[in-house]
């Protein structure tokens, strides 16, 4: 089926119904398009487009964000191990063979584990956008002390304000993009005030498996082309850790995109042609 427009689809994975935006040929080379910790399938809208002509697309929402279906046991599903296993269940359905995976922080992460587990020989391709093998923990209590208690607004002009604050390292915008980003990323509460779109026991990961983002053990075993992604300023992947993952395991490319902290938006043409010249090689 040739889809020109993307689609928004749900499918049944490890018990649990997964909302996934699909873009592009279903007879074109797969590719998934994975987001961060506390976003959204919605921030790959323009890196799909611009990949959309060469590439059949799957944008899942992981699960307890976006649509998505929150997890009636956060503290045994909110966790790389079980992100893994939806990944699996949602290539397998899918009918993919092998795909390329293009992650954004914990979209990364999940693709390492993945990629040495349950996806284990079938990620040809991987591009990691500012995550590391390690994190830096003053970056995780800085993104837990936001994402762990979500504020509340009464406007969606007030929560775009609040985003382009604390998204602020994303990089530049336009005001297009800051809106579509305030409109995809929100849900009302009972009271009728508005608060991001994600289930706020998703950021018990780090309670519960405080040691989940140290991944070396999996990205040592790891032999396919990588791309790693590492905004100039960024305070979650480590100049260190960056320069250790180009000598470790698949050796990843590293590439520091200017004008960007935690984590490059991947919004804007050259970093689409980035993106897309590193799948096709």
């Amino acid at each position: 089926m040739q889809t020109s427009l993307p689609v928004s689809r749900y499918m049944r994975c490890c018990e649990r119904e997964i909302h996934f935006m699909e873009w592009g040929a279903a007879d074109a080379p797969p590719l998934i398009l994975w987001h961060g910790l506390a976003r959204t399938c919605r921030d790959f809208d323009d890196l799909a487009a611009a990949l959309a002509d060469t590439y059949h697309i799957i944008c899942p929402d992981t699960i307890g964000r976006g649509l998505s279906q929150w997890s009636p046991v956060p503290d045994e599903e909110y966790c790389l191990a079980f992100y893994a296993r939806l990944a699996h269940s949602l290539v397998e359905q899918s009918g993919f063979e092998h795909v390329r995976w293009v992650g954004t922080s914990m979209g990364g992460a999940i693709g390492i584990r993945a990629a040495a587990s349950t996806l284990r020989g079938r990620i040809s391709h991987l591009v990691l956008n500012d995550i590391g093998a390690e994190p830096v923990y003053a970056a995780i209590e800085r993104i837990k002390s936001y994402a762990g208690n979500p504020a509340q607004f009464d406007t969606v002009t007030e929560f775009e304000d609040y985003l382009r604050t604390v998204y602020k390292p994303y990089g530049w915008q336009s005001d297009a993009q800051w809106r579509r980003m305030a409109e995809t990323s929100v849900r009302r509460l009972p009271d009728g005030r508005i608060t991001p779109h994600y289930d706020p026991a998703m950021v018990r990961q780090f309670t519960v498996h405080p040691v989940d983002y140290e991944i070396w053990d999996a990205f040592d075993t790891l032999d396919m082309p990588t791309l790693l992604l590492r905004g100039e300023s960024s305070d979650l992947l480590s100049v260190h850790t960056a320069q250790a993952m180009t000598e470790r395991g698949p050796k990843a490319r590293l590439v520091v995109i200017p004008g960007c902290g935690h984590a490059p938006c991947l919004n804007v043409p050259d970093q689409f042609e980035l993106v897309r010249d590193f799948l096709a090689a």
